[in-house]
């Protein structure tokens, strides 16, 4: 076996399988089925990159299809939102298509089926049919209405089209096997009434096809030749055969469904269902709140389609369903905005410093790098006056040895601009520093080429010119739930684990240059971390996500 055939994953063999046994690589057609009942989280981003990938590796078509088959839950707006992030990911589908688009084949194949013996309309309660059915250890029972005429069951499910009936009064089931070992065999449901206007088809029907009867039939008529889906979807594969063998016909292609494991997030959920109730209940602000896990949250919070495509490839395709720890999805996003985002000063946590040799009144307008990454170096201008503010942190009173910021009696480097050395301190009455007084060395300026500009010292802290200063709405993230796997105890609602401390707003300080920022754009607070602008920002006032620190704190935190 070759380097190449190693490197495979067990999709990629699948696929190549196929091809050495005579599937004409121009057969080859993926898709991509979200049903739009919510929005896309990063268990989707990760289907996505799958198919698409697939469809870019083999230069195969790749449908986006929408799986609308449930109009009780479905809207245009998660449509609209699904669209954008396919896109947005770098995607383009070969066809967009809806399981709507088949609604009228779905029904004719129904009632050949209904016509070959193979279906027939049940008119039982949900209860009586949970017990009808019988548990994976025991057989079920067939339905006392198993066995309606052809001609009965014909009438029954065109007056079930027609909107004669409620909702639960009848159903149409597949005529399998109530004893068979798969309790998905046992009779599943065809089509179900409900009596609500479908985001596409409004009022024209009044029932609704089930997921396994559209799924593959769907597949089938769009010649999909490998339909992927994650595990949970295993025990489904008999009946999407099963449903196949009823309409497959001639020489056309017969979709393929094979099963991959489920990547869930650490620290926050994805499910749709778990996803909705956070919105509903408002414990988030909606789909995109920076702390949710969708694709939508993650690209508001700062994340690029870069960082979120190197982490579905990192953690590629595996047969078991696995908990993938968020600070490897963190890590994708640090590694990328490290080489694209801008470096700029903002203090978010300050505390005034005075220079107290400095002219007043004097201002200066220093060079900073914007990107020590980029191949052809860049600048920018920065104000410089008397008065600063810095990180409260980046000062100690009396500090030991090892603490190489500024402290009184040492010398440290203000970045891109000069050496100061602490002298004084004021205090309230509480005994709070209010003011930091220091001196500098007038010649030591960054870039200057004098002898004072080379002397080394041990620290250099970032500030922001007071006079220059922007205030900006700075909103700090942290991980939505504080247990790693909040869905993992069916016992305890995972509700239970939010976080109260997920979200703080402070006020920030920013260099000037970041006044006419604008949403999206994405910048390093130097030695603070990725921030961007939010969508709530205005020109008056500016508002930032903290996308992920500098470095991966919380491993220090689960350590302790």
């Amino acid at each position: 076996m070759s380097t190449k055939e190693k490197s495979l994953n067990f999709i990629e063999q699948i696929i190549e399988e196929d091809l050495k046994n005579g599937l004409p690589t121009e057969k080859l057609h993926f898709r991509f089925p979200p049903e739009p009942n919510g929005y896309l989280h990063v268990g989707h981003a990760s289907s996505i990159c799958l198919n698409f990938g697939l469809g870019l590796k083999y230069n195969a078509p790749v449908n986006l299809r929408f799986d609308d088959t449930n109009p009780s839950k479905e809207e245009q707006e998660f449509v609209d939102a699904i669209k954008y992030d396919v896109e947005w990911l770098g995607y383009k589908w070969a066809n967009e298509v809806y399981a709507s688009d088949y609604f009228q084949q779905l029904y004719d194949w129904a009632v050949r089926m209904i016509q070959e013996g193979k279906a027939y309309v049940d008119s039982q309660t949900s209860e009586e049919m949970a017990q009808q059915k019988g548990t994976p250890t025991t057989a079920g029972v067939n339905s006392p209405f198993r066995n309606r005429t052809v001609e009965e069951n014909l009438s029954l499910f065109e007056q079930m089209k027609k909107g004669e009936f409620a909702e639960g009064t009848h159903i149409l089931r597949a005529k399998i096997d109530m004893t068979h070992t798969n309790m998905l065999m046992r009779d599943p449901i065809m089509y179900r009434i409900i009596n609500k206007a479908h985001h596409r088809t409004q009022n024209d029907w009044c029932i609704y096809p089930m997921y396994d009867w559209a799924h593959g039939e769907s597949d089938y008529l769009e010649s999909i030749s490998h339909s992927f889906c994650t595990l949970e979807f295993l025990p489904h594969r008999e009946l999407y055969d099963w449903f196949l063998d009823q309409v497959v016909e001639g020489e056309n292609i017969r979709p393929k469904q094979r099963e991959f494991a489920r990547r869930n997030l650490s620290h926050t959920v994805v499910s749709k269902r778990k996803l909705a109730r956070l919105v509903s209940e408002g414990h988030v602000t909606g789909w995109d709140d920076p702390r949710m896990s969708t694709i939508s949250g993650l690209r508001r919070r700062g994340y690029t389609p870069a960082s979120i495509r190197n982490y579905a490839d990192t953690i590629g395709i595996a047969k078991r369903d696995n908990l993938i720890d968020v600070s490897l999805l963190e890590f994708c996003v640090r590694e990328d905005l490290n080489k694209i985002a801008p470096r700029v000063m903002a203090v978010l946590d300050p505390v005034k410093l005075v220079i107290t040799n400095y002219p007043e009144g004097q201002e200066e307008w220093l060079d900073a790098e914007n990107n020590p990454e980029e191949e052809v170096m860049t600048f920018r201008k920065v104000p410089f006056s008397r008065e600063l503010y810095i990180e409260r942190e980046d000062f100690k009173e009396e500090a030991n040895s090892k603490f190489f910021r500024l402290t009184l009696g040492k010398e440290v480097r203000l970045k891109n601009a000069y050496i100061i050395k602490g002298e004084s301190v004021v205090k309230d009455e509480q005994g709070n520093i209010i003011e930091i007084h220091v001196s500098y060395d007038a010649d030591s300026r960054s870039g200057s080429g004098s002898e004072a500009s080379k002397r080394k010292v041990k620290g250099t802290i970032h500030w922001v010119s007071i006079p220059h200063a922007v205030e900006a709405e700075i909103r700090i993230y942290d991980r939505l739930f504080v247990n790693e796997n909040p869905d993992g105890n069916k016992e305890v609602d995972f509700l239970a684990f939010i976080n109260p401390n997920s979200l703080s707003v402070i006020k920030g300080y920013l260099e000037p240059s970041l006044q006419e920022a604008e949403q999206g754009e994405k910048f390093q607070f130097q030695r603070m971390g990725y921030f961007c602008v939010d969508k709530d920002s205005t020109t008056n006032h500016l508002v930032f996500n903290k996308t992920v620190g500098l470095r991966d704190t919380w491993a220090k935190v689960e350590q302790n």
